[in-house]
Formats: C-alpha cells, sequence, structure tokens
C-alpha cells in the first residue's frame, strides 16, 4: 500500500513557519534582554531613588508641613506616604518590574524590602522604607508603572504568529501553486487526455518547467494522433484483404475439406478481433459523456452473456444501485475482467461481488483460478503481457484485456486492484468513487 506523503505546500508552509517563529524568538528575547530590562531596571531605579529621597525628606521636615508635603507628594507623583507600623498581608505579585524595583531599593537603603500589593480598584504596590528607626510606608497604584508586560507579550507573540502564517502560507502557495497544477497536467497526459496549456508565469525556473511541459505535451499529442491515423490506416487496409479472404472461403470448391473451411474461417475471424482489440487499445481513450446507469442490471447483464459462453459464474449484488458513470468503457472493463477469471478459472465457479456504498462502490471479479505471482502483479497490465506461456488464445488470451481494462478504468477516473484471493485464485477489484 503506498503511504501518504505529506504535500510539499504543508512542508514549504511549515518550514518556513518554523523558521520565522525562530527569528522572531531570536529577536524578542534580543530586544528584552538588551533594551526591555535595561530599560525596566533604569526605571525601577529612579523610581526607587524618588521614593527613599520622599521619605527622607519627609522625616527631615518640621511636623506641621508634613501634611502638605504628602499631599503634594500624591498630587504630582501619585505617591501616597504614611508612617505607619501596621503589616500588610502578603500577597503574591508576577510583575518582573516588581522584582527589579525591590532590588533598586535594596541597594539604596542597604536592607532587603519586600513589596507588598494590596486591591482596591487596581493593585497598589507599598514599600516600607526604613528611615532614623522608623518605617515609613510609601504606595503607588499599577497605574504609576505604566509598563504591562504580559499585555506586550502577548501582542506581539499573537502579532507575530498571524503574520508569520500568513507570509508561510503566500510564500508556501507562490511555489507550491504551479507545481501542483503541473502535477494535474501530468496525470492527464498519462491518462491520455490534453490538458490545457500551463500559464508560463512567475519565476524563471517555473516559466521555464511550464513552457519545457507544453512543449511535451503537444509532443506527446502529435505522436499519439499520429499513431492514431497510422494504425486507422493498417486497419483499413488489413481488413480489405480479410473481406476478400472471407468471400474467397465461401467460394471455395464443394468438395474442399469442411475442417479446412471452417480452420480457415476461424483464423479470419481471429484475425479480424485482434486488429480490432489492438486498435482499441491505441486510439485515443476519449472521455465518454457520463450517464447514471443501475450497475446491478449491468452486472447481471454480463454476467448472463458470460453463463451463455460456457462461464460457470454467480452474480451478488443489491438489487439496486444507481451511479453516474461512462457506461460503455465500464461494461468494457467489467467484460475484460469477467472473460479473464472465467479463462483462468479452470471450469471453476466465479463469483461476482458488488458492493455500493455512498463514497465508493466495489465491484469485484473473484476465480479460483492459479492466482499470479506477486513478483508479476506490475506486468500483467501491460499489453501483450501473458502469465501462461504457450501462445494458444484459447489458454491464454492475447494480453490485452487488462491492458484495456486498466487505460479505461484511468481515464474515467477508477482504479483496478489485482489480489491474492483466500484459499487460492485471484480478486480483481474495480473502485469507483462517488
Amino acid at each position: 500500500m503506498r503511504r501518504k506523503r505529506p504535500s510539499l505546500f504543508r512542508n514549504i508552509a511549515t518550514t518556513l513557519a518554523i523558521a520565522l517563529f525562530i527569528f522572531q524568538a531570536i529577536i524578542l528575547s534580543v530586544a528584552i534582554y538588551f533594551v526591555m530590562v535595561p530599560m525596566a531596571k533604569r526605571s525601577a531605579d529612579d523610581l526607587a531613588a524618588l521614593i527613599v529621597l520622599s521619605a527622607q525628606t519627609w522625616m527631615e521636615l518640621p511636623v506641621e508641613t508634613r501634611d502638605d508635603f504628602e499631599r503634594e507628594l500624591a498630587k504630582k507623583h501619585d505617591l501616597w506616604l504614611f508612617s505607619t507600623n501596621k503589616p500588610l498581608p502578603e500577597e503574591a505579585h508576577f510583575l518582573p518590574y516588581i522584582y527589579f524595583f525591590e532590588n533598586a531599593l535594596e541597594k539604596r537603603t542597604g536592607k532587603p524590602i519586600k513589596i507588598k500589593v494590596t486591591q482596591w480598584e487596581q493593585p497598589w504596590y507599598w514599600a516600607d522604607i526604613p528611615v532614623a528607626g522608623k518605617s515609613i510606608r510609601i504606595g503607588f497604584p499599577k497605574d504609576h508603572i505604566g509598563v504591562r508586560p504580559p499585555q506586550a507579550l502577548a501582542l506581539v507573540l499573537g502579532v507575530t504568529i498571524v503574520l508569520t502564517l500568513i507570509v508561510s502560507v503566500i510564500l508556501a502557495r507562490r511555489i507550491s501553486r504551479p507545481l501542483s497544477r503541473l502535477a494535474s497536467a501530468a496525470k492527464r497526459v498519462g491518462e491520455g487526455a490534453s490538458p490545457l496549456e500551463l500559464p508560463e508565469t512567475g519565476t524563471k525556473e517555473l516559466a521555464d518547467l511550464a513552457h519545457t511541459f507544453n512543449q511535451m505535451a503537444h509532443q506527446v499529442k502529435e505522436l499519439l494522433d499520429n499513431r492514431t491515423t497510422l494504425l486507422a490506416g493498417i486497419s483499413h487496409d488489413l481488413r480489405t484483404p480479410l473481406a476478400r479472404m472471407r468471400i474467397a472461403v465461401e467460394m471455395l470448391p464443394e468438395n474442399t475439406s469442411p475442417k479446412v473451411a471452417q480452420r480457415l474461417q476461424y483464423d479470419i475471424e481471429e484475425m479480424n478481433r485482434l486488429i480490432g482489440e489492438f486498435l482499441e487499445l491505441s486510439r485515443g481513450l476519449g472521455k465518454e459523456p457520463a450517464q447514471k446507469i443501475d450497475l446491478h442490471q449491468l452486472l447481471d447483464e454480463l454476467v448472463t452473456d458470460a453463463r451463455h459462453g460456457g462461464g460457470i459464474i454467480e452474480l451478488q449484488s443489491q438489487s439496486v444501485c444507481e451511479r453516474t458513470v461512462a457506461p460503455i468503457a465500464l461494461r468494457r472493463v467489467l467484460a475484460n475482467l469477467i472473460e479473464n477469471a472465467v479463462r483462468y478459472s479452470d471450469r471453476k465457479a466465479v463469483a461476482v461481488v458488488c458492493t455500493c456504498s455512498e463514497t465508493e462502490v466495489f465491484i469485484s471479479v473473484l476465480d479460483r483460478g492459479p492466482g499470479i505471482p506477486p513478483d508479476k502483479l506490475e506486468y500483467v497490465f501491460r499489453p501483450f503481457y501473458r502469465l501462461e506461456s504457450s501462445r494458444s488464445n484459447v489458454t491464454g488470451g492475447t494480453g490485452l484485456g487488462l491492458a484495456i481494462a486498466k487505460q479505461l478504468a484511468d481515464a474515467n477516473g477508477w482504479s483496478i486492484a489485482l489480489l491474492p484471493r483466500e484459499g487460492g485464485g485471484t480478486e480483481a477489484r474495480l473502485t469507483i468513487p462517488a
């Protein structure tokens, strides 16, 4: 079973996204370490200097002027000063700026100072500054700091992620879209169809690739057209003498051996059939208009025809299984598979099973023949390849049945798989997607 590979678009987009994420992480780390952290430390040190100076000034002022100083400090600097020994409750804080602020206060006072947090309309931060044996409490609201690292970091990361994804998708799409068109066009060429010309735009390498492919597709189409014309001419040239030979056989003298006449007639018909099969394989397998048909009815007709030809065959199918398909192509594919199974079944029963679901239809033709060696599975779909070593058309056929079925299936988006059957034999499974 072929392993599903990730698309080129996904690989390119993922690679670009990872590279841009790493690049942005490096830039963000450098900006934080060399710009944001030094600025935060500088700001914390300035605030610590102002608070320590305010506490010392308050202590040195006459008692009657301290109230005015406190109001002036609150009005101009949004700092609230109290002389109190009442402890504040411990409350955790996660603002990196506060740690810088605590370090700055410790350097200026020579003593470790723990910032306390209280919650009013917003968080308030308090520092107890020791001055001349007293504890001066100075506090300020969170708005006084002005910085919001979590919000800033979230915004930067959000913008980075969005821009990275957008850029990755755009760049990956610009690279993968032309290659996707090329793959689709190559698939159509492989199915025998003529693809539309690829636009020769974009970068020089992609434009040159599209130009080369267009030239190749045009040459392949000319080659197939020439081959079809040549074979049509050969068919006409061969069937004319065949017709004369058929008339000549009919006009043989009455004393001619019946066995000789029958053998000549058989050889003529066999040659005519071989020419028809070879032409069917070689001409351009054009798209047939799709029609809604009942697959059960089609299988019933094919099984009935096979029984009239001497085959032992049974049908297992739902009463109704309607699908929109190319009816002539599907009939030929199934007829070839059934004919192949009957030929190699060694007079054992062949089963045709149709499983119809909303997404897919599986039609299996199961025989109890000798089976196909695993190393030969890829060869049996080649024209004129026969597992049976003799050249007898009775035991080995012409080697075109599976080749024709495979080409018709590929041209219509179906798939054929040859699988070993439990208990011996082969299962030829035709899959028709919805």
